[in-house]
C-alpha cells in the first residue's frame, strides 16, 4: 500500500503547517512495561526507552490513576501533513520557539508533527508561530 508522502519543501511547509492549540493538558509518564500496557490505546503517544516506557497522557487520567509526572503540556499540531524525510522544517519551528524561550518537546507521527509546550506557555507559544507565520507571508 502506497501511503502519500507529505509535502518537504521547507517554504511550503512553514507557510502552510497550520498551528492548533489544543487544550487539553497533557503530562509525559515513565512507566514499567507491565504497567504502561493499561495506557497504550488511551495515550496520546508512547515510547519505549531502556529504563521504562513513556506515555503521554490527560492530566486527568494520570492524576486518577495516581501516576507520577512532573511538567503539565498542551498540544500544538502543525497541520500540514509533512513528510517524514522533510529536511529543516521541524528546525526552523523550535529554533524561532526557542528564541523567544520557549521549551519545545515534539513528536512526529506520519502525518503531523506535534509540539509540546508547558501549559502556562502554549497559548503564547501559539501566538509566536502565527505571528512568524504571517510575517513570512508578508516578505514574499
Amino acid at each position: 500500500m502506497d501511503l502519500p508522502q507529505g509535502e518537504s519543501d521547507l517554504d511550503k511547509l512553514i507557510k502552510n503547517m497550520e498551528p492548533v492549540l489544543e487544550n487539553e493538558e497533557l503530562v509525559f509518564c515513565a512507566l514499567p512495561p507491565e504497567q504502561a500496557e493499561d495506557y497504550l490505546m488511551i495515550c496520546q503517544g508512547f515510547y519505549i526507552e531502556r529504563e521504562s516506557v513513556t506515555v503521554i497522557i490527560s492530566r486527568h487520567l494520570a492524576e486518577i490513576n495516581k501516576l507520577e509526572f512532573g511538567l503539565v503540556f498542551k498540544r500544538i499540531t502543525l497541520n500540514i501533513h509533512s513528510s517524514l524525510a522533510a529536511v529543516g522544517f521541524l528546525a526552523r519551528v523550535t529554533e524561532v520557539l526557542a528564541a523567544q524561550g520557549f521549551a519545545v518537546n515534539v513528536v512526529s507521527a506520519y502525518y503531523h508533527d506535534h509540539l509540546y509546550i508547558q501549559s502556562d506557555q502554549a497559548q503564547s507559544a501559539l501566538n509566536t508561530l502565527l505571528l512568524w507565520q504571517e510575517k513570512l507571508s508578508r516578505d514574499d
